[in-house]
């Protein structure tokens, strides 16, 4: 007689372990893979991707594509996250991690089918990534002493297969000196990137100091001076208009004497607050919140420039470069909490107009003004210089540089592979998938190229025996090359992080057997406008 099944979970549960949900996980990953492969590198493709409301985003940065795809199977929700990761802690590698991680598991695919226990395949990997992190570390190249080039080549990289490689040596330098301008924090926010449509990718400056766009502004604005020397800047966070009355305030008046007073008193606080600005000696008058006609109209008859519902990010930038402190009354106004820089003036950029403030004594800061054609074109012109900062960001704290195309990935692979023959048993073999897995990098660089992936890996591989260490993939020629004397730089960091995260990976989604789905997840999904009643059979 069979025994009555016990049933522990809600009808409708799905729920699915063993092997065939393990390799279910693999194969989903695999796909994530499959949608950022052929993004890798100078030659990658650009990925155009069109979300819910129509708005069009054009990429090749790895975290972004796999933001916008909105994945819905737990398991590579974990791929996400980690090139997510790579972005936040690096900003450059996204798609490298991504693909690193899904290769780890395409590689165990057959010893998971035959098999093999997860455990002992995470213990292995386990084994080979901390191996792996040891050898880059005495392969870390001798600090440059000549650090500036070391930061522009590593910036050059990075922009070399993004949108813009063609002025990847312009905007290099640029961020470079963005990024020597900052302080020892190197806070990203103290960089501000405007974007500006029309005019070439070559009319964008960099701005020693702030930049912001003209605020709206009324009557009476034309007549203010656009530019001073020297000014000494007030900073707000004040209101200076006219309030409406309140809806529900009642004022019991007799007479009109008693009626004018009020509007009298509602004046004079105004014209109070005006004069104390006036006073304090100050030319500029920057204010997070509105400034009205009247004291727009106030400032253009002594001389003074005033801009009200300022950003506020633009508005601290401006405290970072200029000194100073952003007040929330004029009472107290004195010499300590003014800004001074040396030019204060209004430009026309493009179509918009910008106020400029340079010569900050303070500068801690700066502005990347971007110009360019289509606005697609100029968000990711923003995004991968975004990454280029954060990859200075990082060779400025850890000037270790290793070669990129490739190299560093081949080399790590031939050091696995060597190593895993002198252990044996069962690790010998997972930690030499774990060095083909390293290969995919190269492979996929070739790939995207169009080169022969498999003439130029086995050149590689011949190569690296021979001791030719920083060897990798040479994009331009279809040949091998020394990554290093070529000056395809990145900092050492951003490998031993996408390794790390890639290992994680791909340990995590291995160590999960069984995945359990509550009914009620997809039941309620959004769409489904019917209450708590059941949908329409139709």
């Amino acid at each position: 007689m069979m025994p009555t099944p016990v049933i522990l979970l809600k009808e409708g549960t799905d729920s699915s372990q063993g092997v065939p949900q393990l390799i279910s996980n693999i194969n989903a990953c695999q796909v994530i893979a499959e949608a950022v492969r052929t993004t890798l590198g100078p030659r990658g493709m650009d990925k155009l991707i069109v979300d819910d409301r129509g708005k069009a985003t054009i990429s090749n940065d790895g975290a972004t594509i796999l933001k916008l795809l909105d994945v819905v199977h737990p398991a590579a929700k974990t791929l996400v996250d980690i090139a997510k990761s790579q972005d936040a802690e690096v900003g450059d590698g996204t798609t490298s991690v991504t693909l690193l991680a899904a290769e780890f598991m395409k590689q165990i695919k057959p010893f998971v089918e035959e098999g093999l226990h997860p455990q002992v395949i995470i213990r292995a990997f386990r084994t080979a990534s901390q191996k792996a992190r040891h050898v880059v570390n005495p392969l870390y190249c001798l600090p440059y002493r000549e650090q500036r080039r070391l930061l522009e080549k590593c910036a050059a990289t990075a922009l070399s297969s993004k949108l813009i490689a063609v002025q990847k040596d312009f905007f290099a330098k640029m961020v470079v000196d963005a990024v020597s301008l900052l302080d020892e924090l190197l806070q990203l926010k103290m960089i501000g990137i405007k974007k500006v449509q029309g005019g070439a990718l070559e009319d964008s400056c960099l701005v020693a100091g702030v930049a912001f766009k003209k605020t709206f502004s009324y009557a009476g604005f034309e007549m203010q001076p656009k530019k001073y020397e020297s000014p000494k800047i007030a900073l707000l966070n004040v209101e200076l208009e006219l309030k409406a009355e309140k809806d529900n305030a009642e004022v019991r008046v007799n007479n009109v004497e008693e009626y004018q007073a009020i509007v009298d008193a509602e004046w004079n606080i105004l014209y109070d607050k005006l004069d104390k600005i006036h006073k304090s000696g100050a030319k500029v008058v920057l204010s997070k919140l509105p400034i009205g006609d009247v004291a727009t109209q106030y400032f253009a008859d002594r001389d003074l420039f005033c801009a009200g519902r300022v950003p506020e990010e633009d508005l601290k930038r401006t405290m970072m470069a200029c000194g100073g402190s952003i007040q929330t009354s004029v009472n107290a106004l004195t010499e300590d909490v003014l800004g001074h820089c040396a030019m204060f003036e209004e430009v026309q950029v493009g179509g918009e107009r910008y106020n400029f403030l340079t010569g900050c004594p303070k500068a801690k800061t700066c502005t990347i003004i971007l110009r360019g054609g289509a606005e697609q074109f100029m968000e990711e012109t923003e995004r991968s210089l975004h990454d280029a900062i954060m990859i200075v960001r990082r060779a400025i704290k850890n000037d270790s540089v290793v070669a990129g195309g490739g190299a560093i990935e081949m080399e790590l692979s031939k050091y696995l592979r060597d190593y895993s023959r002198t252990i044996p048993g069962k690790q010998q073999l997972l930690i030499g998938a774990y060095a083909k897995a390293l290969e995919i990098i190269p492979r996929q660089l070739c790939d995207n190229a169009g080169f022969d992936a498999t003439n130029i890996l086995n050149k590689l591989r011949a190569k690296h025996a021979q001791g030719g260490v920083w060897y990798g993939v040479d994009v331009n020629n279809e040949d091998i090359a020394d990554n290093f004397d070529a000056c395809v730089w990145e900092p050492a960091i951003v490998r031993i992080n996408a390794l790390t995260a890639a290992s994680e990976a791909a340990c995590l989604i291995l160590s999960v057997d069984e995945t359990i789905k509550n009914p009620r997840s997809t039941a309620d999904a959004p769409g489904g406008g019917r209450g708590r009643g059941r949908p329409h059979q139709h």
